[in-house]
């Protein structure tokens, strides 16, 4: 996920979205585990959108603090 759309979401959906990715990402760790997993590339990908995400939503918190 690009980070232009991720500053594109709202705060709520940004944390609906944080969830659903910890969620695929549980996911895939178990595939992992099981052997079953096709490209474990994904599970840097996801840990790096979840990083993302909770950046924005810190700079976010932050900018509101300022105001």
């Amino acid at each position: 996920m690009d980070i232009k759309d991720i500053r594109k979401l709202s705060d709520a959906d940004l944390k609906k979205k944080i969830i659903s990715t910890k969620e695929e990402l549980f996911t895939k760790r178990m595939q992992q585990a099981n052997g079953t997993l096709e490209h474990p590339t994904e599970l840097r990908a996801l840990r790096k959108d979840v990083a993302k995400m909770k950046t924005v939503l810190k700079e976010r918190e932050i900018e509101e603090g300022r105001k």
